[in-house]
């Protein structure tokens, strides 16, 4: 997942908490929906919490922080603890999205309702969170492993269609992911230009 650090360092600063809280949320909400499907290993794991220092990963915070780049620690869940494996893993994956389109809702709602004088001086940091949000929301849509497009794609295929697909994606995903972050096409990614328009309608829509 690409995430650019703006030069000024109040900016980066807005930005870099803007994101830690936009993964919290996508992660805790996959642990939520496992622990409520019969699966208590994330709650086991101390991942069913809305501290922040949970759910970084030690290489994508790393990452994050060197070169702009970086992910959470993924959710551990096992599927023969939930109760009907195939839609409840779909669910737990689409969990992620949804809750950080839900904040986002949330967020625009809120710089509109709070007065200005409150508002203002966060307006930034509302504006990140909810551009962060959405990206995290629409990237993890995307049906590559380890993304959550993935689970969700194997929840809609008819298995024996899906056992061919699952397989292609293991062998290739990673490869597919790297070529769709490059900045292949005059100097953008093929995730941005897909991506890019989704977000700036999603914004217009809510902030206006």
């Amino acid at each position: 997942m690409m995430w650019g650090f703006a030069s000024d360092p109040i900016n980066t600063f807005l930005f870099f908490g803007a994101l830690l809280i936009a993964i919290t949320v996508h992660e805790f909400a996959h642990a939520w929906v496992a622990d409520r499907k019969g699966d208590p290993t994330a709650r086991l794991q101390g991942r069913l919490t809305l501290n922040p220092l949970a759910h970084l990963d030690p290489m994508g915070t790393l990452f994050l922080i060197l070169v702009g780049f970086g992910w959470g620690k993924p959710v551990p869940v096992d599927e023969f603890n939930l109760r009907n494996p195939k839609t409840d893993m779909a669910l737990v994956a689409l969990a992620g999205p949804a809750a950080n389109i839900i904040s986002a809702i949330v967020a625009a709602g809120l710089l509109h309702v709070l007065p200005m004088s409150l508002a203002g001086g966060y307006v930034q940091l509302f504006l990140a969170f909810i551009t962060l949000s959405l990206v995290l929301a629409f990237f993890n849509l995307i049906p590559l492993y380890p993304l959550d497009g993935s689970r969700i794609l194997g929840a809609v295929l008819p298995d024996e269609i899906w056992h061919e697909v699952e397989y292609f994606l293991k062998e290739y995903s990673l490869i597919l992911l790297i070529l769709i972050l490059l900045p292949l096409f005059g100097g953008r990614s093929l995730a941005s230009a897909i991506l890019q328009p989704l977000i700036n309608v999603s914004m217009k829509i809510l902030i206006g």
